[in-house]
C-alpha cells in the first residue's frame, strides 16, 4: 500500500473518532487524532467535552514512548494557545513527533495558521488538505461561526404530501411518524440551540428538550454527557408565560425581545431561571441577523429552528438558512391545511428560492430530505 493510501486510510480513521464528540463537544469543535508508527496505529483519541483534554493529548497519551518519531492525524489544526487546555501544537513538539498530517486549518483566530507555524519551526513535517471536505462537513457550525461571526442555521419543518403542516383548526400532532420524531431528537442533540417563536409556544407548549439518553447517541463511544441545547424564544412584547413547559425542564432558555418590551415580564421571566435579551427589532419582529450574531457571541454553532411558518418563512425570505431538513409524511390533509412556511410578495418564477437536495432517505414512513440553498438563495 502506498504512502498516500496510508495517509487517506489513517485520516479516515481519524475522521471517525471526531465524529464521536458530535453531539458532546459544543461549543469546541469535533477533532480526532491518530498516531501512527511503523504503519501501526499506537495511539487514538477524539475531543469528547470542552474543558476537557483534546484529541491530540489523549492520543499521544496513549502512545506513550512510541509517540516518537511517529506521524500524527488530526483532523483539525493543533491549537497553538492557552484556553482551558494546553496548546496542542506544544504537547505534539515535545512528545517528539516527526510528522503531522492535517485536514484543515483552523479558522479561529487565535490559532489560524499560528498552530502549524508553530510545528514547522519546530523541524516537524506538515501537510494539509488531505480529506478537507469531511473534516469541513463534521464542523459546519464552528467554522462559519469563526468565518462569518453567525452560526449554521439549520431549518427544520414536517409536512404531507401536499406541502400541509397542520390543520385548519391547528391540529397538527402528529404529522410525522415515531421514527421521524426520533431523528429530530437526534438533530436537537447536535445543536446548539433550538429556536422557535413565541405563536409556536402558545400554540403547540412544546419543551423542545432532548428527550433521549447519553447511551441512545449513535457513536459516541464512552461519553455519558448529554448536553441540552440554548431554547431560544422570540417573543417580541413577552407574552411567554412563567408556567410555559419549556420553563420548567432542565437547560438553558433564552427568551429575546423587543427594546421596549415589559420590564415586569422580564423580571418574572428572570425568577424562573431564563436569561432574556433585548434586540432591535425590524418590522415589528426580532431583527434576525442581529439574533444570529448574538447567538454566535454565545458561543452557538449550530441553529435549529422549529418553529411555525411565519418564522421559517422569514429566515428563507432573509437568506439565512445554510440547510433545509423537510420531514415529509405519506398522507393527503387538504387544501384547507395550513402550508409550509409563509413567504409574502413572491409573485414571479424568478423571484423563487431555490435548493438542491444533499440528501434523501426514508425515516421509517416519512421521507427525510435534506437541502441546501443554490448560489441565489444561500446566506
Amino acid at each position: 500500500m502506498s504512502g498516500a493510501a496510508d495517509d487517506h486510510r489513517f485520516m479516515a480513521h481519524a475522521l471517525r473518532l471526531a465524529e464521536r464528540g458530535l453531539y458532546t463537544t459544543d461549543p469546541n469543535p469535533r477533532v480526532g487524532c491518530v498516531v501512527v508508527r511503523d504503519g501501526r496505529v499506537v495511539g487514538e483519541g477524539w475531543h469528547r467535552r470542552a474543558g476537557e483534554p483534546h484529541a491530540e493529548p489523549i492520543a499521544l497519551a496513549v502512545a506513550g514512548e512510541s509517540a516518537r518519531g511517529a506521524t500524527a492525524y488530526v483532523t483539525l489544526e493543533p491549537c497553538s494557545h492557552h484556553g482551558r487546555t494546553p496548546p496542542c501544537a506544544v504537547g505534539l513538539i515535545e512528545a517528539g513527533i516527526a510528522r503531522v498530517v492535517v485536514a484543515m486549518g483552523d479558522p479561529n483566530p487565535q490559532v489560524a495558521g499560528k498552530g502549524l507555524t508553530m510545528l514547522r519551526e519546530a523541524g516537524i513535517e506538515t501537510s494539509v488538505g488531505l480529506m478537507a471536505g469531511d473534516a469541513e462537513r463534521l464542523n459546519p457550525g464552528f467554522l462559519t461561526r469563526m468565518r462569518h461571526a453567525r452560526p449554521y442555521v439549520r431549518c427544520k419543518l414536517a409536512m404531507s404530501l401536499d406541502g400541509r403542516t397542520a390543520m385548519a383548526s391547528g391540529e397538527s400532532k402528529w404529522i410525522t411518524g415515531t421514527a421521524a420524531r426520533h431523528d429530530v431528537q437526534l438533530l436537537r442533540a447536535r445543536s446548539s440551540a433550538v429556536v422557535t417563536g413565541i405563536g409556536t409556544v402558545l400554540a403547540d407548549d412544546p419543551s423542545l428538550d432532548v428527550r433521549l439518553k447519553a447511551d441512545e447517541l449513535p457513536g459516541v463511544g464512552e461519553a455519558t454527557y448529554l448536553r441540552q441545547p440554548l431554547r431560544v424564544v422570540l417573543d417580541t412584547r413577552l407574552r411567554l408565560p412563567p408556567r410555559a413547559r419549556l420553563l420548567k425542564l432542565q437547560g438553558p432558555v433564552l427568551v429575546v425581545c423587543g427594546e421596549h418590551a415589559s420590564e415586569e415580564a422580564e423580571v418574572e421571566l428572570r425568577a424562573t431561571g431564563a436569561d432574556v435579551l433585548r434586540l432591535p427589532q425590524l418590522g415589528g419582529r426580532i431583527e434576525l441577523t442581529q439574533l444570529l450574531r448574538a447567538l454566535a457571541d454565545r458561543g452557538v454553532n449550530e441553529v435549529l429552528v422549529e418553529s411555525g411558518a411565519t418564522l421559517a418563512g422569514a429566515m428563507l425570505a432573509q437568506r439565512l438558512v445554510d440547510e433545509l431538513v423537510v420531514y415529509q409524511a405519506p398522507h393527503l390533509m387538504g387544501d384547507a391545511a395550513r402550508g409550509l412556511v409563509r413567504l409574502p410578495g413572491l409573485e414571479r418564477l424568478a423571484e423563487r428560492l431555490e435548493f438542491s437536495f444533499a440528501d434523501a432517505r426514508r425515516v421509517g414512513d416519512d421521507l427525510r430530505l435534506t437541502l441546501r440553498p443554490t448560489a441565489a438563495t444561500a446566506p
